[in-house]
């Protein structure tokens, strides 16, 4: 859901442009698609202004920057005010005096002395920050660049284009950024007339490019996309182990996930990827190529994140936290068939991809994912071709068409496709239900049932300020509930509820976001300073608190739901590994134990995804996607962290070398396979 955010936030903590007087940038989505643009003016009195608005699926950041700089290209004053992407106020500060930095966000504050040429990383900047971290990084003879509160940025140069407008061309040049957040991120850089940022592209979602040169955008981001699947392969191969002919896990105390039990020591051979038997612990030849002494360790099978939009890069993440398959809930069509590709060839760090055709309807606030339809010949169409492709099911969004559900529904099941998703603009989730709805995507969407009126535009922002508003009032014992309850359950209707995501709502500036609360001191500096900061208008105490009974009652909901016999999976829509995590922490806080969440974040996973026959579970037959860890979740669902190896088919995976790659302090030790030649 706000993944083109975590990459406007990154971009940010980069750093504001320098233009020539008056620089434009287009922000471009669905092949070309105005979502927005931003506006640069240097002044004569030294002060650059920037005016940045991104709009897309009804929601994104509007913020107007000004900013000095020092003479070596950093930042002297910065500020920036306006509204993020849910509506929270955005106001920060910055300025250095004879040495000594000081700032002031919505969310936290500080000061510190620091040394001639450290750059500050806005929290809540826009875009335009690149510009001047690129320069200023530049300008720099170690080629490293302090960044104040915390971080070093370096850059590394993978690919160079000319591009053309009309008779005038340009060089620019790819650069690698690294030393903010998790991953790499990509900047396409000019010198004409200055450095700065010439184009930003999320390959398959944004490109933001200097106006008139837009009809390069395409063929940047296929350069992109090369430069970046050729770091993507070299990554793959540091870190992927190969499990070539038998391996033995010896030791293990294996989680049956059709039971939700966690059973005795056992042994587990794999060969070639595959479970050839589980055993009593020691009465396994022990004649295999390779071995792992789990000594007693708990082995789970691989998790399931059911409600991703996957990119490139999030791979790592969701290796390293034990999730071997991902459900994609949504994404531009051709990027994720290049994605699946690559992962089915063995050159992607990536989970096991199980893919949902999004399917959207035609109107100002649309998500242009997928396929976007204005009447049921378009929708049929777009049906056929994911039946074609192999998707098991279609997920359907905000602005679809109302008036064609129920047909659409039909024809996706005359076609053998389950079908999911939002409830459409101007319906209840009721009426998904009786349109023929498999699955439900989100608790707000589930919880808006008991609140829209028939004016409600749920395409906006208020379907997430509505339930913030009104929840905490909502009687879970009433007869709409329980017969809603009630109807979920006879039917079979899963819910998704991506519960941890969600929390967004009550928190409030300056409180560590729930997804990395107690960890934070494992995260990159500038990851825990973003996790610092509030995402919705919550303005005073009173708010706060009516927010998160708000969220308690979807807590309360989701288990309630569960207990009456509701099928329930476990997605994210939000950072990868770490938040699915989270969402089974707050599985158990709804009455779950952790054995269930275990259980609906494996068999459930595996169940709804359609592959229960090849995964979901550890039995002879079944592909060794498995997860040992280094405590008992069982227990204490917070165990869930210490994933200490990772299996995927006839691949090895270590955490903790994932995490170093990642500027992440591991949460456990490996247990490496050894080869049998080497004994214990």
């Amino acid at each position: 859901m706000k993944c083109w955010l975590t990459l406007l936030v990154a971009l940010a903590l980069a750093a504001p442009v320098h233009a020539a007087q008056t620089l434009r940038y287009l922000a471009l989505v669905d092949g070309g698609k105005q979502a927005g643009q931003q506006t640069v003016v240097e002044g004569d009195d030294g002060v650059t202004r920037v005016d940045f608005i991104f709009k897309d699926n009804g929601r994104g950041p509007e913020l107007k920057e000004e900013y000095a700089l020092n003479p070596d290209g950093t930042f002297r004053t910065y500020r920036v005010t306006g509204t993020s992407t849910f509506g929270a106020p955005v106001d920060e500060r910055f300025e250095l005096v004879d040495g000594v930095a000081s700032w002031r966000s919505t969310s936290d504050s500080g000061e510190q002395k620091v040394e001639p040429g450290a750059q500050y990383s806005p929290l809540g900047g826009s875009p335009a920050a690149a510009s001047v971290a690129i320069a200023a990084l530049g300008a720099r003879s170690d080629g490293k660049l302090p960044l104040i509160p915390g971080g070093t940025l370096s850059a590394r140069k993978v690919a160079q284009a000319t591009v053309h407008k009309g008779d005038e061309s340009r060089q620019v040049q790819l650069l690698a950024l690294t030393g903010i957040g998790f991953t790499p991120v990509f900047a396409w850089a000019t010198d004409e007339p200055r450095p700065r940022l010439f184009a930003y592209i999320f390959p398959g979602f944004l490109q933001l490019i200097e106006d008139g040169w837009q009809g390069n955008a395409d063929a940047l981001e296929a350069m992109q996309k090369t430069a970046e699947g050729e770091a993507l392969v070299a990554l793959e191969q540091r870190l992927a182990h190969r499990l070539d002919g038998t391996t033995l896990i010896r030791g293990a105390r294996v989680f049956d996930s059709e039971r939700a039990v966690l059973g005795p020591r056992a042994d587990v051979l794999l060969r070639d990827g595959r479970i050839v038997s589980v055993s009593g612990d020691g009465e396994t030849d022990p004649g295999a190529d390779h071995v792992i002494d789990a000594d007693g360790r708990v082995l789970l099978p691989g998790l399931f994140d059911m409600h991703a939009h996957i990119d490139r890069w999030g791979g790592g993440l969701n290796l390293a936290a034990g999730v071997t398959s991902v459900r994609d809930m949504g994404n531009d069509n051709a990027t994720l068939q290049q994605v699946m590709a690559q992962e089915r060839a063995g050159t992607l760090l990536m989970p096991r991809i199980v893919a949902a055709g999004f399917l959207e309807g035609e109107s100002e606030q649309s998500a242009r994912n997928g396929f976007v339809v204005s009447d049921l010949a378009g929708a049929r169409e777009a049906i056929d071709w994911y039946a074609q492709h192999g998707y098991p099911q279609i997920k359907v969004y905000n602005s679809f068409p109302k008036e064609i559900l129920p047909q659409t529904v039909a024809y996706a099941h005359g076609k053998g496709l389950r079908v999911s998703g939002h409830v459409p603009v101007f319906l209840r989730a009721q009426d998904a239900v009786d349109a023929g709805y498999d699955e439900i995507q989100h608790i707000n969407q589930l919880m808006l049932n008991f609140l829209v009126k028939p004016e409600t535009d749920t395409r906006t922002l208020e379907r997430f300020y509505l339930p913030a508003r009104e929840l905490a009032d909502l009687d879970l014992d009433s007869r709409p509930v329980q017969d809603f309850i009630a109807t979920l359950a006879q039917r079979r209707i899963v819910i998704d509820p991506t519960l941890a995501t969600f929390e967004f709502l009550h928190k409030r500036d300056g409180q560590m976001s729930p997804i990395f609360a107690g960890i934070e001191d494992h995260l990159p500096p500038d990851v825990q300073r973003g996790g610092r900061a509030a995402e919705m208008d919550i303005p005073d105490d009173a708010t706060g608190e009516r927010y998160r009974a708000s969220f308690d009652a979807m807590v309360e909901f989701v288990g309630r739901a569960y207990r009456a016999g509701v099928p329930l999976v476990a997605g994210t829509d939000e950072v990868p590994g770490f938040t699915l995590h989270h969402e089974l922490a707050l599985y158990v806080r709804a009455g779950l134990t952790p054995a269930q969440a275990l259980q609906v974040a494996t068999w459930n996973g595996a169940e709804y995804s359609e592959v229960l026959d090849r995964l979901g579970s550890i039995a002879p037959g079944k592909q060794a996607d498995l997860v040992l860890v280094d405590g008992d979740p069982t227990t204490d669902i917070a165990d869930i962290r210490r994933v200490a190896t990772v299996i995927k088919g006839a691949v090895a995976y270590y955490p903790a070398e994932i995490h170093a790659e990642l500027g992440i302090r591991p949460f456990a030790d490996p247990v490496r396979v050894q080869s049998a030649e080497d004994g214990p």
